[in-house]
This record gives C-alpha cells, sequence and structure tokens, in this order.
C-alpha cells in the first residue's frame, strides 16, 4: 500500500481519501479507528493491531503532535515483539512509505502496521 498524501484531516491511500483516523494493515484500511482516550493513546485501542502480530507498528501522531503515546503502551507493544516507530503524522507517513518501498524492492517478508491521527 503506498500513500499518496496527507494533510491535516486528510489521507490518500491507493487512490483513496479518508477524512478520519486510520490503521493500515497489510491489504487493507480501517477508517473506523477511534480511541478510548482520544490523544492519549492506550494498549486497548490497539488491540486489533497486537492480534495481527506485527513486525512494525508505526504510530502518527498528528499533525503538530499532541497525540502522546504513553511509555506503558510503548512498553507493552515492544513485548510483544512489535518494533515501534512514533512521529508526526507526516513524518510517519514519509517513514511508512519508505519501509513498504525498501520492502517491496528487498521482498522481505516484513509484517507493517501504521495508525495515523490525522488532525491535532
Amino acid at each position: 500500500m503506498k500513500i499518496e498524501n496527507y494533510s491535516f484531516g486528510r489521507i490518500t491511500i491507493d487512490g483513496k481519501t479518508y477524512i478520519s483516523d486510520v490503521i493500515i494493515y497489510p491489504g487493507k484500511v480501517d477508517a473506523s479507528w477511534w480511541r478510548k482516550e482520544g490523544h492519549n493513546l492506550q494498549v486497548v485501542d490497539l488491540t486489533d493491531v497486537i492480534k495481527a502480530k506485527p513486525d512494525m507498528l508505526i504510530i502518527g501522531t498528528g499533525s503538530p503532535g499532541l497525540m502522546k503515546v504513553p511509555k506503558e503502551t510503548k512498553s507493552h507493544l515492544e513485548s510483544q515483539g512489535i518494533e515501534v516507530q512514533v512521529a508526526i503524522t507526516a513524518k510517519a507517513v514519509e517513514m511508512f512509505n519508505k519501509i513498504q518501498s525498501e520492502i517491496h524492492q528487498s521482498g522481505k517478508d516484513k509484517r507493517v502496521i501504521a495508525a495515523f491521527h490525522l488532525t491535532c
């Protein structure tokens, strides 16, 4: 999957534009992602991600980065064998596209999931 564009409140993935926060799984996009505490990411907000057993989770924390990823959340993900990368959403989008390109070019089998907060 490729992210073609991101701007405040909008993201275009493989030609389809979304105006809500999204989780990108291999082969599908979940556009119904909602967090229990809004700007405070909890383990419960990532239950489906954890079940999917990714090698890496890229988290976009919003345009100015107001969504926080507490140490406890990150530690729990890492204890499940998930490498966690956190950045403001614009940088997280760049990271996702770069990693997807590297995986495609190398033929590696690496499961990468991305969760993007699109606004603040």
